[in-house]
């Protein structure tokens, strides 16, 4: 039985290809740069405002141990939203080359993360989609942008 297809925002990480279900996607700003924050680990790019608010920005390849982005005129911030269990709805920024297209992409499309691993780690993945015969690694936000483990290596960094 396949499901109902759902838009998917493709993206690029270096040279790899990544997607994120569109219902999480706030929206997509030029990246001009952000503010440092002191003792943050390196994946964690600082802050941003955005429109009066703060938002910190992730470095997806740094998180993912690929490095850190390199910063050209296609380098994007992808806003996200997630729920937080204290503080609610909360914005997180992500640090993507450049963002590709949004694509349909339904439940047959997807097929689970490979049992053999990944170098972001399978708990990162929700999947594997295929689309025009090509292969895009499905995030699991959950877990990539996880209040808890963000907030537990901040603390480390600065223990």
């Amino acid at each position: 039985m396949s499901t109902a297809p759902k838009p998917y925002l493709l993206f690029q990480l270096g040279t790899e290809a990544y997607a994120v279900d569109v219902a999480s996607v706030r929206e997509i700003i030029e990246y001009h740069g952000s503010t440092e924050v002191p003792l943050m680990p390196p994946h964690l790019k600082g802050v941003i405002n955005l429109r009066g608010r703060v938002v910190p920005v992730v470095d997806l390849a740094s998180r993912f141990s690929r490095g850190a982005t390199e910063i050209t005129r296609r380098t994007s911030v992808v806003i996200l939203e997630r729920q937080h269990p204290t503080f609610g709805l909360q914005a997180i920024g992500v640090l993507v080359s450049g963002v590709t297209e949004v694509i349909e992409l339904g439940g047959e499309q997807i097929e689970p993360p490979p049992a053999f691993g990944s170098a972001i780690g399978e708990r990162f993945i929700s999947g594997i989609a295929r689309h025009d015969k090509r292969l895009f690694v499905v995030l699991e936000l959950g877990e990539v942008l996880s209040f808890e483990e963000l907030s537990s290596m901040s603390m480390q960094k600065a223990a």
